[in-house]
């Protein structure tokens, strides 16, 4: 186990940066939360501000670990870290919030007390009528959020067939490259439209997915969208011939 009380604030930074490079990115998680987890926080959130984008994702992921672990033992000490993302994201923190929304997706993904009590927070980053973000580079992040938390609790995003689907015509392409993602894991009906459209758009976006920094088309994100929205019709077509007949 690594000690973390010999290490000091520069060496441990740069033995936490040196985990997330690591091509066993698994086994760093499992090191990383051997550590004291309020040790290990501040480094890692520097880390949301890295120019290499491989080390900036790792870190959200890295931060969900740990923190979602931390909730098992010290639920209240969790908390404190949450609000201490939202803080980032207030414009009166006089900061930006870089990887804040990502963070919080990542850690509610990993534990459904905390989704419980913050999701709607997160959800009203997207909302024009709750705390709307303008930002389109903090959409990324918020979106991004969205989506990893939508994987494992869809139900906490009620609703958002009324406010997702604009994001799909945003001049972002990686707003609408996540949007159109989010749609798709949400099987939003309302967002059939807009995705037909994108299956004309061939510009290509980075995606954090697995550990690693992807490509992906929109165009075969929208499809994907759809084809998950037709799985729903066939379900529905089945139901409705099981009742006819």
């Amino acid at each position: 186990m690594m000690r973390s009380d010999k290490i000091g604030g520069r060496e441990l930074k740069r033995t936490i940066r040196d985990m997330l490079k690591q091509d066993d990115f698994k086994a760093a998680l499992m090191m990383l939360c051997q550590l004291p987890a309020r040790e290990v926080i501040n480094p890692l959130f520097s880390f949301f501000y890295s120019m290499d984008e491989l080390t900036k994702w790792r870190a959200v992921t890295a931060v969900g670990t740990v923190v979602s672990d931390l909730a098992r033992k010290d639920l209240e000490s969790a908390r404190v870290v949450m609000r201490r993302l939202i803080w980032n994201l207030n414009d009166e923190s006089g900061g930006i919030g870089w990887g804040s929304p990502e963070a919080m997706g990542e850690i509610m993904a990993r534990h459904k007390k905390l989704a419980e009590e913050y999701a709607r927070i997160l959800v009203s980053y997207a909302q024009k009528d709750g705390n709307y973000i303008e930002n389109e580079l903090l959409q990324r992040g918020v979106l991004w959020g969205l989506g990893r938390l939508a994987r494992s609790y869809p139900g906490f995003l009620k609703e958002s067939d009324t406010f997702i689907p604009p994001y799909l015509d945003s001049s972002d392409c990686i707003v609408r490259g996540l949007a159109a993602k989010l749609c798709g894991i949400l099987r939003l009906d309302a967002a059939r439209a807009s995705l037909q459209k994108l299956k004309n758009d061939k510009t290509s976006i980075p995606l954090f997915c697995k550990g690693m920094m992807r490509t992906y088309p929109i165009n075969r994100i929208a499809s994907d969208a759809l084809s998950r929205l037709r799985m729903i019709d066939g379900t529905v077509e089945t139901a409705i011939r099981r009742v006819e007949k």
